[in-house]
């Protein structure tokens, strides 16, 4: 019976001592601050570009959509203002567009979104002035333009916005991970910080976009516009 005894003894010593030196507590650091996001187009320099073949959505168009359904965006072309996007119709494959060039361009759609401000509006909408509205972005080598001359919801407002369907083609895209870029035909986009960045990383151009905002990058990464500070 004492041996017994000594060998139940012996067994919860091991067990405790296991559970004493194989445990740790960590504490939470009440002055740590995280680091600020990075800005856009250093956003787009320094993260390595992702493998996206599985992001591929048809001949010469790599998209995705945000892990939080919130944007879609296309690495596509343009030939004179048709855009080849694969969740929108659209006339880029006419025969009469064949006499324009292709242009890469990177666009993106927002299910809910802010309006553009005056300085942004880039369009009369036929002299109109009418019908520009936010929840678009387009990237070309040299500009980025926030809004678009349009009537009724975008498909990414009608699958995955306030009243969605949450089926249609952008519901069939891969996700883009939080904190990757991938790369297409020179321009670069990112999903990070609440939104995306995409931008032509060598000519200092590019746009950032959120539901509640976005910026404008040019001259260099100099100039700022849209209605999100600066430090995003």
């Amino acid at each position: 019976m004492g041996g017994m005894r000594r060998t139940v003894l012996g067994i919860l010593a091991a067990v405790l001592l296991i559970l004493t030196t194989g445990c740790s507590f960590a504490t939470k650091d009440p002055d740590y601050v995280p680091p600020a996001p990075l800005a856009p187009l250093e956003q787009l320099k320094q993260v390595p570009v992702t493998e996206q073949t599985t992001l591929a959505a048809g001949e010469d168009v790599t998209a995705f959509v945000t892990r939080d359904k919130g944007i879609v965006c296309a690495l596509t072309s343009s030939k004179g203002g048709h855009l080849n996007l694969p969740y929108e119709a659209n006339s880029y494959s006419d025969a009469a567009n064949n006499k324009f060039p292709v242009v890469p361009v990177a666009h993106c759609e927002l299910a809910k979104y802010a309006k553009p401000e005056l300085t942004d509006i880039a369009d009369d909408c036929a002299g109109t002035g009418l019908g520009y509205l936010g929840g678009t972005v387009l990237l070309s080598p040299d500009k980025a333009v926030y809004g678009s001359c349009r009537s009724g919801v975008t498909q990414m407002e009608s699958e995955f916005g306030p009243k969605g369907t949450r089926n249609g083609p952008i519901s069939k895209l891969r996700e883009l991970a939080d904190g990757q870029n991938i790369e297409r035909n020179g321009l670069r986009c990112s999903a990070y910080n609440g939104g995306v960045a995409c931008g032509n990383v060598s000519g200092g151009v590019a746009f950032f976009v959120t539901p509640e905002g976005y910026q404008l990058i040019s001259d260099g990464g100099k100039t700022v516009t849209g209605n999100l500070k600066q430090a995003s």
